[in-house]
């Protein structure tokens, strides 16, 4: 495929549009479901099918543009409204439904076997993750509105304070078990302070924050009420290394999948502790800073 700039007008409305939802939710989680309660449902309902209008501007800007694509970015985020409404309708306790369970199942698979990101260029495929996450966000934000995610990320001191206290507890066991296992190796240097922010905010806002949302705002959230705390905790955290099985590695890669694992407690520890995702993707954040840093 001939290289397109990153760079364009499309581009940069199409990264507006994606950013808008899960922002909006983030920084006026209440004005924006007290927005979406005025809607009849059916237009509620419908309303998540405009998150094909990106993959439509990047797409056709790129010479990618495929009908089938544009119908999945249509269709998806309108069925997951559309199962977590009857999920709430069923389950108002929320215990969990099966529907919730399906749609995390289908989120999570999607965004970890990178089932749609053919749909984009290879330098854009990151709005593959943050679409999917939106249509998650209307779905279990504003239609199920599930209690209890803490998806806020208007940032308080105590969510650096529970956050980094995680990143205390747990880099000497990562330290130790890693250097043993020959899967971590020290390389001491520093970057630049500007480079080290940046990528300390990106990775908060574009790894940690989706992550932490999936798999402790929802997942961990969701099976506490059935499995109790300490079960719903162990599990998550197995399943969040679990989906690490193929990062640095063409097979299955179990001392990722380990050490991804053994981080999935201290993420799900700092959430639970005031159930804030903030907090879980500090502690996520400034380890993944860590390992960019001075190890790898």
């Amino acid at each position: 495929m001939e290289w397109m700039p990153i760079v364009t007008p499309a581009n940069l409305a199409a990264a507006l549009l994606t950013l808008f939802p899960f922002l909006a939710v983030a920084f006026f989680p209440d004005a924006a479901a007290a927005r979406v309660r005025t809607l009849p449902v059916w237009t509620r309902l419908l309303a998540p099918a405009a998150l094909c209008v990106p993959y439509i501007l990047v797409a056709s800007g790129s010479h990618v543009f495929r009908w089938g694509w544009l119908a999945l970015y249509a269709l998806l985020p309108a069925a997951i409204a559309t199962l977590l409404w009857h999920a709430a309708q069923a389950d108002p306790a929320q215990r969990g439904n099966w529907r919730d369970f399906l749609v995390l199942a289908s989120l999570g698979l999607a965004v970890d076997l990178r089932w749609f990101e053919p749909a984009w260029p290879p330098h854009l495929a990151i709005f593959n993750k943050i679409l999917l996450l939106d249509a998650g966000i209307y779905g279990f934000a504003l239609i199920r509105r599930l209690e209890g995610a803490g998806f806020d990320l208007r940032l308080r001191l105590r969510d650096f304070g529970i956050g980094l206290r995680e990143v205390v507890f747990y880099t000497p066991i990562a330290l130790a078990l890693g250097l043993s296992l020959g899967f971590l190796h020290l390389h001491p240097g520093w970057r630049a302070f500007t480079n080290a922010a940046f990528g300390w905010i990106f990775s908060f806002f574009f790894i940690a924050v989706p992550e932490e949302l999936f798999f402790r705002g929802w997942l961990q959230n969701l099976l506490e009420k059935r499995l109790g705390r300490y079960a719903a905790l162990f599990l998550t955290a197995c399943l969040f290394g679990l989906a690490h099985f193929n990062k640095r590695a063409a097979i299955f890669n179990w001392r990722y999948v380990l050490l991804a694992a053994l981080a999935g407690i201290f993420y799900g520890r700092a959430w639970r502790a005031q159930r804030r995702v903030a907090a879980s993707a500090v502690t996520h954040a400034t380890v993944d800073a860590i390992w960019s840093l001075w190890l790898h």
